[in-house]
């Protein structure tokens, strides 16, 4: 059975997107959308089933669907993201998510984005930021203590996610960069560093056997290379511009 990946357009809004870590440049938003359609390609090259949901005009940073929930194979987790302005991106996604899987929704005062949550087997890894608290962890643990997974708070500097600074590209093996997370949390699995000098270069989107992967970090994508990791390239700078990155742009099933 493929997997389902969901998507949205990118919104003619995005240059109105929020902003923490970058400084604000302007967007093309044809070439924003040109690229995320090359992205959704990507996907459907590695055997996805694509579900674009359309822009929304008052949602700048809608494209981004990963901070909207937590997909995982019992159940899915809407989240309540960090920035107030993005709340109401949820509704739509929660409701093809209902589709799919049993919905469970972090609550207030929890406010969680999914870029803070990376999935490595049964343990689930919650980046403590400005974007997810602590109480939405604990709501998340709550959710899926009963189903089996362990839920571990990681704190976070420097950067906007946990997904940021760290990422799957292999079952075992995780794609870091040491400024941003500490190596250590991820004890136990194989750890490769970014190149010192590429900053935002440890988000890679694992599809099946293959990582998505930006071409904006050439030196990083040969030390993955090395290692046996089978990328396929994709151009996302427009997107970048906006702090976002591969595993933004899809939430997959």
């Amino acid at each position: 059975m493929s997997l389902v990946a969901i998507t949205r357009e990118v919104s003619p809004a995005i240059a109105r997107c929020e902003l923490v870590h970058l400084e604000r440049r302007p967007i093309d938003v044809d070439l924003a959308r040109a690229q995320h359609r090359t992205y959704e390609a990507a996907l459907r090259g590695e055997g996805c089933r694509v579900r674009t949901l359309p822009a929304e005009a008052d949602l700048p940073d809608s494209v981004f669907v990963e901070d909207t929930a937590v997909v995982f194979d019992e159940l899915a987790v809407v989240t309540r993201p960090g920035a107030e302005s993005r709340r109401p991106e949820t509704a739509a996604v929660a409701a093809v998510l209902a589709e799919y899987r049993p919905l469970v929704t972090i609550a207030a005062p929890g406010m969680m984005d999914g870029g803070d949550v990376l999935v490595v087997g049964r343990t689930v890894f919650v980046g403590a930021t400005d974007r997810t608290n602590r109480t939405a962890i604990e709501q998340l643990r709550t959710a899926l203590t009963a189903h089996g997974y362990r839920v571990e708070a990681v704190p976070v500097r420097g950067c906007l996610h946990l997904k940021s600074a760290a990422t799957l590209v292999a079952p075992d093996t995780v794609l870091c960069d040491p400024r941003w997370v500490a190596p250590e949390t991820f004890a136990g699995l194989r750890l490769l560093e970014v190149a010192a000098d590429e900053p935002g270069a440890a988000n890679g989107l694992l599809v099946g056997e293959r990582v998505i992967y930006p071409s904006s970090f050439p030196k990083t994508a040969a030390r993955l290379a090395t290692q046996g990791i089978a990328l396929v390239s994709v151009n996302v700078s427009e997107l970048q511009k906006a702090e976002g990155a591969v595993t933004c742009c899809s939430l997959l099933l």
